[in-house]
């Protein structure tokens, strides 16, 4: 029986088996704990169905008063370096900051982690300009059924996408997509996800389950289920067995969280950090890895590690405490 039909007729366990004995063997039991980065809450775009950034956008006077700080950015970047997790990358909408800007951006955020910063600010063909301060360059699929896609994200073309990805690849950085489970796909469209893995050479998927924000169609649909979310997974960790794969859950799906280390991620992302670092929500996020049979690389609770570090530049200091401050409360 094919990974789909396992995925249609309930076989979740069995996919979660076999996915399991696949990461252990190639990828080993150390699991990260990813970032996303926001540089602004503005998109000239605006349009995807399920997005927050689509709801606010009528709102937003000033486009220019919804960039974050630059400074605020890098304190940001700081404390994951202190806290011993990743940057999953720099994310933003459309028209917020300029390809020097960004470049900028990584580029100190390099100098403070160490690590080369991955980068999903949505389509452009302007990555000429990006040297060793960028790992890859991600495209926000979110749903790869070109129909669904259409709908859903009307402004980012499929092919928009891959052209993108595919330029990035021939300047020699790495290629990520985004998929979001619960926009209406089907298990059958999975394989359209597959195909744009294969055909792209794709190195790292993050998966999503859709978060409901409030002034957007979905707002009242449900999260996909726990263990469908857990089976597209493991069927795509079996797929390919050396992709990379984050998977993000939010506050009140942790329990997400065990079955989809089985199913095959390799890090965790989408949590609201500084409402969970510290918390008991921060310590059963380390609970469901350590039930898992997983390792936790960096901390979710350890405030002594927050508070730690030598401040890359003084003016980020008071950045710093005011993001160190929340945690402590």
């Amino acid at each position: 029986m094919n990974l789909i039909n396992k995925i249609k007729n309930h076989q979740t366990l069995e996919l979660l088996e076999e996915s399991n004995k696949i990461t252990l063997a190639l990828h080993g039991d150390k699991i990260t704990l990813e970032r996303a980065i926001f540089l602004s809450w503005w998109c000239d775009k605006g349009d995807c169905a399920f997005c927050y950034m689509s709801a606010q956008k009528s709102k937003i006077k000033e486009p220019d008063k919804a960039r974050r700080q630059v400074e605020s950015v890098l304190a940001e970047a700081e404390l994951t370096r202190r806290m011993g997790w990743n940057v999953e990358f720099l994310s933003g909408g459309y028209g917020s900051f300029d390809t020097h800007e960004v470049k900028n951006i990584a580029q100190k955020i390099y100098s403070i982690t160490g690590k080369p910063v991955w980068l999903n600010l949505g389509i452009t063909n302007e990555l000429e300009e990006y040297g060793n301060e960028i790992a890859g360059i991600t495209g926000a699929v979110e749903v790869a059924n070109p129909e669904l896609h259409k709908k859903i994200c009307p402004s980012k073309s499929l092919e928009d996408i891959i052209e993108m990805l595919e330029l990035a690849g021939d300047l020699g950085f790495k290629k990520s997509i985004t998929i979001i489970l619960g926009l209406g796909e089907t298990p059958e469209d999975v394989k359209y996800m597959w195909d744009i893995i294969d055909d792209v050479g794709i190195d790292r998927v993050t998966f999503y389950s859709l978060n409901p924000h409030k002034d957007t169609i979905y707002e009242n649909s449900p999260q996909p289920a726990s263990l469908y979310y857990a089976g597209v997974v493991a069927a795509t960790r079996i797929k390919f067995p050396s992709l990379e794969i984050i998977t993000g859950t939010w506050l009140d799906n942790l329990a997400n969280i065990g079955p989809l280390l089985l199913a095959g991620a390799n890090g965790l992302t989408k949590f609201p950090l500084f409402k969970m670092y510290g918390t008991r929500y921060g310590k059963r996020v380390e609970e469901e890895v350590m039930w898992a049979g997983r390792k936790l690389e960096g901390t979710f609770t350890d405030l002594e590690a927050l508070q730690t570090g030598n401040i890359p530049d003084k003016n980020l200091e008071p950045f710093i405490k005011r993001y160190v401050d929340k945690c402590i409360k």
